[in-house]
């Protein structure tokens, strides 16, 4: 993606998802402040998400699952409160996932299965009513959420115990 994207400032929708992109995401994304929906995913996008993206106010979906991407999840991506789906999916992502994800109140679906995520899910993580969990793990429904695949540890949030992959009690 050319840093000249930036120049689309009246953009709303930008879907460039499985076209064999290769790079980084470029900051400039985030100067796009009419995007309600980015959609990246299944390229080899490589390098960290740009905090830049933070700066997308209206966005409701952001979803870069499916690439090579590196590094923790910016801590700006919490900043946006329209967010109904977070689709991080399928790449390279490491360190702790941040009590500020239960800032997006409106999340419906939530996928950060298949990276290297580590520590505990917050808790808190219950408390978001609007999110549909995955259970089954039969098909692959875009308004589920998943978590599976990451190096969590226990305890696991109450709302996920006894629901593949975390079977532990607790104890």
């Amino acid at each position: 993606i050319p840093s000249e994207i930036g120049n689309l400032i009246n953009l709303s929708y930008l879907y460039l998802s499985n076209n064999q992109l290769t790079g980084e995401i470029p900051s400039e994304i985030g100067e796009l402040i009419y995007l309600v929906r980015l959609h990246l995913w299944g390229n080899s996008f490589n390098g960290n998400i740009p905090s830049e993206i933070g700066n997308l106010n209206n966005l409701e979906t952001l979803t870069v699952g499916g690439n090579d991407l590196t590094g923790q999840i910016p801590d700006s991506i919490y900043n946006l409160t329209n967010l109904i789906g977070l689709s991080l999916w399928g790449n390279q992502l490491t360190g702790q996932i941040s009590e500020n994800l239960c800032d997006l109140e409106n999340l419906v679906s939530i996928s950060i299965t298949d990276n290297q995520f580590v520590g505990e899910i917050p808790e808190c993580i219950c408390n978001l009513n609007n999110l549909v969990w995955y259970t089954e793990f039969i098909n692959n429904n875009d308004t589920d959420s998943y978590l599976y695949n990451n190096q969590f540890c226990p305890p696991y949030p109450y709302c996920l115990v006894n629901q593949e992959p975390f079977t532990d009690e607790n104890e």
